[in-house]
């Protein structure tokens, strides 16, 4: 392959990126109306992007180069009526890809944007779970005056009848606990997955056939992934999350995948090109 990097996810030539070819399709959406500490994450998407084109083909964890066709498909703009109108463009945008059958891969962006991308992945995985990997339980009925904000991303997805399974959580409110002890959400605290590599299975026993995982990048300790809006203490490390994946994947079949939450904050580029890393090293499990 040409040293040449061209401005897509990985920086492949046209015959790798052609959507019409390609079993993979990446959404960026910069959408970050909602966030509520540090903003910015709507300029996550190209950061991804741009860190993408770095990464080495090869993973050496795999053992082999992974290089699918993966399609970059123009960013979702924001509607200006308000969050309903942008989640309802990218879950137009999310559903076309689904039905073209592409694996989806959605760039956030802020986590409200998981929702309609979960949405519209069911429509052809009709026993879809959810995998996420979070600092953050994100199950506030409302926040800030609306039902879309990103601190309400999962109970909007439970009010679509979807089983999620949270991990890595080490934050919510008062509210979201008592909504925790009512519904009974299978969640690993991050306190509880620290030491070894035994809640792997627990995990995924929770998990359905078909399994969409969604990476909010606060999930991931500060010291990996500082980028973020809303970081938190105390969090999972690459081998952890990278680890499970792993697991997942070879025991159910992820059937999409997002990262969302990623805000660059320069000098420094690690987190994006984090993000850019895991998503390549799930292109490797789910074509082994």
């Amino acid at each position: 392959m040409d040293d040449f990097a061209y401005d897509n996810f990985l920086g492949l030539p046209p015959e790798m990126s052609a959507y019409e070819t390609a079993g993979f399709a990446v959404l960026p959406i910069p959408y970050d109306a909602t966030t509520s500490f540090g903003g910015g994450t709507r300029l996550g998407p190209r950061a991804i992007l741009t860190a993408s084109q770095q990464v080495e083909l090869y993973d050496e964890a795999l053992g082999r180069e992974v290089a699918p066709n993966v399609a970059t498909l123009p960013p979702v703009a924001p509607c200006a009526s308000g969050p309903e109108g942008t989640l309802r463009r990218v879950r137009d945008a999310a559903a076309k890809v689904v039905k073209d059958g592409k694996f989806l891969i959605g760039l956030g962006g802020e986590h409200s944007v998981t929702a309609p991308l979960v949405e519209a992945v069911r429509s052809r995985h009709r026993d879809l779970t959810v995998l996420q990997i979070d600092a953050h339980a994100d199950l506030r009925d409302t926040y800030q005056g609306t039902p879309h904000s990103h601190a309400c991303v999962m109970r909007r997805v439970h009010d679509l009848g979807i089983k999620a399974v949270a991990v890595g959580i080490r934050n919510y409110c008062g509210d979201e606990a008592e909504f925790i002890r009512d519904a009974k959400p299978p969640i690993f605290h991050a306190r509880d997955v620290q030491c070894g590599n035994d809640w792997f299975g627990a995990v995924t026993d929770h998990l359905g056939n078909e399994v969409y995982v969604t990476v909010d990048i606060d999930g991931f300790d500060p010291a990996y992934a500082p980028g973020t809006g809303t970081p938190e203490p105390g969090g999972l490390n690459w081998y952890q999350v990278t680890g499970l994946l792993a697991h997942v994947a070879a025991k159910r079949r992820i059937v999409a995948l997002d990262v969302v939450e990623v805000y660059p904050a320069p000098p420094t580029s690690v987190t994006e090109f984090l993000a850019a890393r895991l998503i390549h090293r799930v292109l490797g499990l789910v074509t082994a």
